[in-house]
């Protein structure tokens, strides 16, 4: 992976996260146990801290930045979804963020919360507990049930699947002229799970 040591600090990525060889990995970040970090996702630890705790995932194109002195904080279990960006700001355990999102500095995205697809979080934006949190500005529009919950919990196993799964088989390759005759889907293999999940 493009990985970047900037004024003497190295980025850590602990031997159980997977890290998409087309991520860039710059200066103060830390990935934690078990995490995936998708295609082209960009970690930029030039001016705060960047961190993903245990179990966390960020996808593809993502990025994660902030202001000096700060951190940028994907709590344990947090998933971030295709596009997002996170500037200074911190997601909560076991929080999701969805695709297109946008979430700005100071934001604090308290445990359990979803934010929808595309929503801006204003600087400074706090929450209660398994809020959902949706618009342009974003309002928290009303508290989860445990089922919703559920969804998001079920869909981040997924990515913490997938990071194993990565780790032992994925490999680069050149692509086959035609498909294979009865060429198996990728939930025939017994590696993926049979519910799809995105974020």
């Amino acid at each position: 992976m493009p990985c970047y040591r900037l004024d003497g600090l190295t980025p850590v990525v602990h031997p159980t996260a997977y890290v998409h060889p087309s991520a860039v990995l710059i200066g103060d970040v830390i990935v934690g146990p078990g995490c995936y970090v998708g295609p082209l996702a960009a970690l930029r630890g030039d001016f705060g801290r960047i961190v993903l705790e245990e179990g966390a995932n960020l996808q593809d194109t993502c990025v994660m930045h902030g202001f000096p002195g700060g951190d940028t904080v994907i709590e344990r279990n947090g998933h971030v979804g295709h596009g997002a960006v996170l500037h200074g700001c911190r997601v909560g355990a076991d929080a999701l963020v969805g695709m297109n999102a946008v979430v700005m500095d100071g934001a604090h995205i308290a445990p359990r919360c979803i934010v929808a697809a595309t929503a801006f979080v204003k600087a400074g934006f706090t929450c209660e507990a398994q809020s959902l949190v949706v618009g342009s500005p974003a309002q928290a529009k009303r508290t989860l049930s445990d089922e919703e919950v559920a969804w998001k919990q079920r869909g981040t196993q997924e990515y913490q699947a997938l990071a194993r799964r990565c780790m032992a088989s994925m490999v680069e390759c050149s692509p086959l002229s035609a498909a294979e005759p009865a060429r198996p889907r990728m939930g025939d293999t017994g590696l993926r799970p049979k519910t799809g999940h995105g974020a």
